[in-house]
This record gives C-alpha cells, sequence and structure tokens, in this order.
C-alpha cells in the first residue's frame, strides 16, 4: 500500500501554437515543472498537428525517464477549430427549424441562417428546412432531413422556438439525423440562453467543424492508445476551461481560441496572477487580455462579424511577435510582422555564430506569394539565409537577460543587424530599437484600451509576460508606456502548463430580468452541479454571478482545480511569509505593510502608512488573490454584512439610492465579487445566495471598492477599525 501511495504520477499540458508545439511534465503532487519539450508545429503533416501532439508527448517522457503509465492527465489547447473557421474547411451544414403553430412565423425567419463569410473567399455554406412543432411526427422529420441531405448537408442542426426550455423536439431530430449519418447539433446544446437567430447561428458554426473535429478527436485516442497512453484526454476550451474528449465532439467550437486561453489559465494556476494585462509573446502572435480579481474577462465569440454564444477570453490577437520580420522602404523600418520567420523558413540570425556574418549582405524577399517583396533577410556565403526579427533586435538593444527564453548574444545579433545598418547610414543599436519601437507600436494601442475599456485603476495597470518571445517585445512596451511588467516563471511553456493544471470552468447563462435571491441560489446549486460533472475539485471552486440589466441575463461562472491536482494538500504558508508577498506586490519594505485582517484562508494586507487605502488579498497557499489600489476595509460576520457594508459610505453621492461602487467580500478563501454591479439590490442578492449555506458567526471581510480618495477623508469618513 505504502508503495502504491509514494508512486510517482504526472500530469502532460501540451500547446499548440503557430511555431512550435511544447509540452510540459508536471508533478501530480506538488505542481512542479518535472520537463518540457517543444516540436515544430506540424501544420503539413497528414494528421496535422495532431502529429505534434503525440511527438512532443513521447519526447518528454522519454527526456524525463518517465513511463506513460505514470500518466494520469494529458491536456492540449488545440488550433483546429479556429483554423478550420479561418481556412473554410467547414461541412455543409442542414438546418432543420421547428415551432408551434403560434410562434412559427417569427422563428421561421430566425432560425433561417444564410451562408456565413468566415474569411475572404471562406464561406461557411447552409440549406434550410422548417416544420411546425405542434404533433410532430417521425416522417415529417425524415422527410425535412432527406431534403436536406439532397441539398449537400453534411451535418444537421436542430433549433427549435423556446428550445432552451422544451428540448424533446430538438433531440427527436438528432436522433434522425444521425439515423440519417448526419453529425448532429442542437440549439440547446451550446447555450441555454434565449435569443434564437444568435443559438441558431452558434448550432451552424459548431455543426460545421464537426465532421474535422471528430476525425482529429478519434486520431488523437488512437495514436494515445498506440503510444500506451492510458490517462484522460481533456482538451482546452477558449473560456480558459477544459472538458474531455468526449464533450468536444459535441461543442467542438468551445475550443476556438483555446490557445491563448491555456495561457491565462497556466498565468492564473501557475503563477498566481490576480490582477493585470496578461501578456503573451509567441514566434507569430501577441495575445493580450485582461484578469480581474483572479477572474479573466469573457464574451462571447465572434465568427466572420458575426455574433455567436461561445463563451471565450476576450483575447486581442496581434499580429506581431518575437519571430516577427522586418519590412524596409526608403531607408527606414517600414513595418514589423505580420509574417515570421518561421513562415519564410529562416533561423533567426540572433542565435548564429557572430563571425558567421562578417561578409554578410542584405537581400529583400517575398515571404508568401503575394506578400510583397520588401522583407528583409541577411544572407551568408556559407551558411545560408537568416531572418532579422524583433527578438534579435530586443538582443542586439541590450534588452534581453539570460533568465529570458529569447535572450541571445548580443554580438551574434549587432553582427547580424550591422550590414542593414549600414545600408541605412545608421548605427545598429539604434536601427534595433527602431524596429522594436515600430513593433511595439502595434501593440501599445490595445494596451490603452483594454485599461480603458475595464476601467483598470493604477495597481491592475501592470504587464504579466508569457510566452517564449516575451522578452523581445515586453520591456520595449512597459518602458514606453511607463507600465510595471514581470515575466512569469517558466513562461516560455506557461501555456503547456495552463493545460496540464486543467483549469476546470463552467458557465450557466439564463435569461431573467430580475431575479430573485433564490433565482440566483438556484443558478449556483446548478452551476456548482455542472463544474462538478467536469471533474472540479468542489474546495477549490469559486462562483460568481453576473446580473445584466441592459439583456436581462443572468450568468454563473463557476471555476476550480481538477480533482486530480487537488490530490496533493498544496503548503500553506505562514503570516510572515504572506506578509512577505504582499510587501513585494506592493512595493513595499516588509515592515511597511500590516495585516489589516484576515479569514481561516487568507490574509489582508495595507501599507502602514502613506497610500493605506492600497490592499493585497494573500491566500494560505501564497496567491495575491487580489490587489487594489483604492478600498476600504471592514471586519464582519455573515448575519451583519449588510449593516456593515451599508455603513461604509460606498454609495454614489447624489445618484440614485441603489448605486454604489462596487465590492468584495471575503470569506475563509472565497472571493464575492461584485464590482461590476452598480445597483445595491442586485449585489445584495448575489451576495446572499453565495453566504446562505455559511454559518452566520463566519468571519467575513468587507472590502469596498469607493473612488479614490485621501487617507484623511477615507478616516474621516469610516471611522475606526476601518483602512
Amino acid at each position: 500500500m505504502d508503495e502504491v501511495l509514494s508512486k510517482k504520477s504526472y500530469r502532460i499540458g501540451i500547446d499548440v501554437g503557430g511555431t512550435f508545439t511544447k509540452a510540459a511534465l508536471i508533478d501530480n503532487i506538488d505542481g512542479s515543472v518535472a520537463g518540457r519539450s517543444s516540436v515544430h508545429t506540424t501544420h503539413d503533416h497528414p494528421d496535422g498537428v495532431a502529429a505534434g501532439v503525440i511527438q512532443v508527448f513521447e519526447q518528454v517522457l522519454n527526456d524525463a525517464g518517465v513511463d506513460a503509465g505514470d500518466v494520469v492527465l494529458l491536456a492540449h489547447s488545440t488550433t483546429q477549430a479556429t483554423n478550420a473557421l479561418l481556412e473554410g474547411d467547414v461541412a455543409r451544414v442542414g438546418i432543420l427549424g421547428l415551432a408551434a403553430a403560434k410562434a412559427a412565423k417569427l422563428a421561421e425567419a430566425q432560425v433561417r441562417i444564410n451562408p456565413i463569410e468566415l474569411a475572404p473567399g471562406r464561406v461557411l455554406q447552409t440549406c434550410n428546412q422548417f416544420l411546425l412543432s405542434d404533433g410532430l411526427e417521425r416522417k415529417a422529420v425524415e422527410n425535412a432531413v432527406r431534403a436536406l441531405r439532397a441539398e449537400g448537408a453534411q451535418v444537421l442542426v436542430a433549433s427549435a422556438a423556446f428550445g432552451v426550455d422544451n428540448t424533446s423536439t430538438e433531440e427527436f431530430v438528432r436522433k434522425v439525423g444521425e439515423e440519417f449519418g448526419l453529425p448532429t447539433t442542437c440549439g440547446h446544446e451550446v447555450t441555454r440562453l434565449y435569443g434564437l437567430t444568435t443559438r441558431t447561428r452558434t448550432a451552424v458554426i459548431n455543426a460545421s467543424i464537426l465532421p474535422r473535429m471528430i476525425a482529429t478527436a478519434n486520431l488523437t485516442e488512437t495514436s494515445m492508445k498506440k503510444a500506451g497512453i492510458d490517462a484522460p484526454l481533456m482538451i482546452m476550451r477558449g473560456d480558459g476551461g477544459v472538458m474531455d474528449i468526449g464533450e468536444m465532439r459535441h461543442r467542438p467550437a468551445m475550443t476556438m481560441l483555446s490557445g491563448p486561453a491555456a495561457s491565462v489559465a497556466g498565468s492564473l494556476m501557475h503563477v498566481g496572477m490576480s490582477d493585470g494585462i496578461y501578456f503573451e509573446v509567441g514566434g507569430t502572435s501577441t495575445n493580450l487580455g485582461v484578469v480581474k480579481a483572479g477572474r479573466p474577462v469573457v464574451t462571447y465569440a465572434n465568427v466572420g462579424g458575426h455574433d455567436t454564444y461561445v463563451n471565450s477570453l476576450d483575447v486581442r490577437v496581434l499580429g506581431v511577435a518575437g519571430g516577427s520580420l522586418i519590412r524596409i522602404a526608403d531607408g527606414a523600418v517600414r513595418e514589423v510582422g505580420p509574417r515570421s520567420a518561421h513562415i519564410a523558413g529562416l533561423r533567426y540570425a540572433c542565435f548564429a555564430p557572430a563571425e558567421i556574418f562578417d561578409n554578410a549582405r542584405v537581400v529583400l524577399f517575398e515571404p508568401k506569394p503575394g506578400d510583397g517583396d520588401d522583407f528583409v533577410a541577411i544572407e551568408t556565403e556559407r551558411h545560408g539565409r537568416f531572418a532579422l526579427t524583433t527578438t534579435c533586435a530586443a538582443n542586439a538593444a541590450g534588452l534581453t537577460s539570460p533568465e529570458m527564453h529569447c535572450y541571445a548574444s548580443a554580438e551574434a545579433a549587432r553582427a547580424a543587424f550591422a550590414p542593414l545598418a549600414a545600408a541605412f547610414g545608421k548605427d545598429v543599436v539604434a536601427l534595433a530599437k527602431e524596429v522594436l519601437a515600430s513593433a511595439s507600436g502595434k501593440v501599445m494601442p490595445t494596451i490603452l484600451s483594454l485599461i480603458k475599456e475595464y476601467q483598470l485603476d493604477e495597481d491592475q495597470q501592470v504587464l504579466i509576460g508569457t510566452g517564449g518571445g516575451i522578452g523581445a517585445l515586453l520591456p520595449t512596451v512597459a518602458d514606453r508606456l511607463g507600465l510595471r511588467f514581470e515575466i512569469a516563471k517558466d513562461a516560455e511553456i506557461i501555456s503547456s502548463i495552463g493545460a496540464a493544471l486543467a483549469m476546470v470552468r463552467e458557465v450557466v447563462e439564463r435569461v431573467n430580468p430580475d431575479p430573485s435571491s433564490d433565482d440566483i441560489a438556484h443558478l449556483r446549486t446548478e452551476t456548482l452541479e455542472a463544474i462538478g460533472k467536469l471533474g472540479a475539485d468542489p474546495k477549490t471552486v469559486d462562483i460568481s454571478v453576473e446580473i445584466d440589466r441592459q439583456t436581462g441575463r443572468i450568468r454563473a461562472i463557476a471555476t476550480g482545480a481538477a480533482a486530480l491536482r487537488s490530490s496533493g494538500e498544496t503548503e500553506r504558508v505562514s503570516e510572515r511569509q504572506a506578509r512577505r508577498i504582499a510587501a513585494r506586490s506592493l512595493r513595499r519594505a516588509e515592515d511597511e505593510v500590516e495585516l489589516a485582517a484576515e479569514t481561516p484562508g487568507a490574509f489582508v494586507y495595507t501599507p502602514t502608512e502613506g497610500s493605506r487605502h492600497s490592499l493585497r488579498v494573500v491566500d494560505r497557499r501564497g496567491n495575491v488573490r487580489l490587489q487594489r489600489g483604492h478600498a476600504i476595509v471592514r471586519w464582519t460576520t455573515v448575519e451583519k454584512w449588510q449593516d456593515s457594508f451599508r455603513s461604509m459610505n460606498l454609495f454614489e453621492p447624489g445618484g440614485p439610492t441603489d448605486a454604489f461602487f462596487g465590492a468584495v467580500l471575503l470569506y475563509d478563501s472565497h472571493l464575492v465579487d461584485v464590482t461590476d454591479e452598480s445597483l445595491y439590490s442586485n449585489a445584495v442578492k448575489i451576495v446572499d445566495s453565495e453566504l446562505s449555506g455559511v454559518a452566520p458567526g463566519t468571519p467575513l471581510v468587507l472590502i469596498g471598492l469607493g473612488r479614490p480618495m485621501s487617507t484623511e477623508k477615507m478616516r474621516e469618513e469610516n471611522g475606526d477599525g476601518e483602512v
């Protein structure tokens, strides 16, 4: 028995990027990185990117000397869904709409989805049939499906008016469709929201990629069995969670943008990111997004200019990164990117020995037909052609350091840039900085937009760098914007780590313009049950509830660690260790930080003087769970929370009685975030539903997020016992 308990077990996370497919081998007990490997992404392989997934899986095990039987979970992100849509590699979709007679006239128009332009020249083709659901007979469904198949439908969508309330007709159509050999998506299984047109469109997009994704799933499973892998296979979703491969066969659209999502999951689970802008730089693209109070910002994916109900992280993808090529014109840098070195089949010049560039010359070339022939490369007599990239520029400018994955010899980088600098009559370092200025100029507007859009306060305006190419862009962007930055540990494989740690996530949405506390409590219970079915450990689950008054939607978002992850008890930090973590985050000396409040699961710290309204919440695992630059804190108990909160004077001066600035409540290690609620009445419903099962005397910390005010004003308004 002792031998079994002491046996090592591992998780493997694999991230499929535009340039490399990377794997991280993670110790299942303590979460440490036990191995890492990478291979070039197998875009052109007959088996597609799945071939690279298996290659890197076998390589990381061989390098670490680990047996495949010791792997308890394999998870990977995938570009398949996104690429299928961008490339137009989709099936023709037959849509069978249904409605009762009294709703038929309006519903028939709403379920008729015209062909969707995915990209220039890439169209998702559709065909349509409509039936009355009153007294629906099997023969009528068979005839409709037969007609759709005759029009070329390869997959089927069943979409019924009010199908989220009564799923029986859609399921009936699915049964018939599959008997005809047509993979089928039901509208209710992609979302439980009303909005028949958007729900149908979402189902159409999902169905269109079913054949390709089912083939990928089957191929991956077969390859895993051949490799002796008996572990569960999980796939990253675009909203930062994971699902098993069986679920992917039904809802493949959920995997759109799963690459960036894996990076965010790694930042949250491995680095403990709580607030800031995540900034991932690969070889081909840069991904930007926001994390607030330990939660990534989520939106609905847009496909070909059309809204869907597919939840995904609000990721801004930019065509500039560590491997971006330089374009020149009139003796200056014209542009950096979007083409990258791997597309051109070139090596980065900075990773070659400096001496090979002694007699090198500048050449202009066209990476792909139609790109234009103003891309620059350096050609040597004996060693061929090399790319000048942003990574080369950062090393030439002396902005990298040995701990960065993209670090290379400054001497080699400058030797590679020398021929181009000479042609321009410029200093080598000055030219390298010109390249970086051009590249960073593509990124800065998006960062400023995110800060404004999500109203990030000063303490939240920190750039958290991940990705192998992060050193090529982050220092320059941060310097030009005057922002703080941090490069995450294991930055180059953070996406693979995120996949391996399997942050389980589930979203349940309903349309309810004025939900009661009981409605919210019911939704929370349903969400907790749903995430439990996905394999989350209940002890790690946090649920946030959002009420959108404009759309009448209520959404519950649950996040947690997979049960396997929590099988080993994580070491708890002491109060002194937590204080040190908070001090570092606050950029203060340890003796300049004090404990303002605590719960059994977390500590709350503020500066001892000066900006006493700055705040950090550090949980017992040593993660900074919340950081704010303007906050007031009060200790209370669950039964007294409303009285205590009302006394904190966080309501809008001169505004409606119900309007307030927002708050976060902390009990044990759970954060109840009502920051985005502008109405106090809605916040009360959300908090009451969260605390309904918590003992009345449980310690509770109220964190009011008011307008920035002076320390003196805070003390005047809030009295003793508050910060």
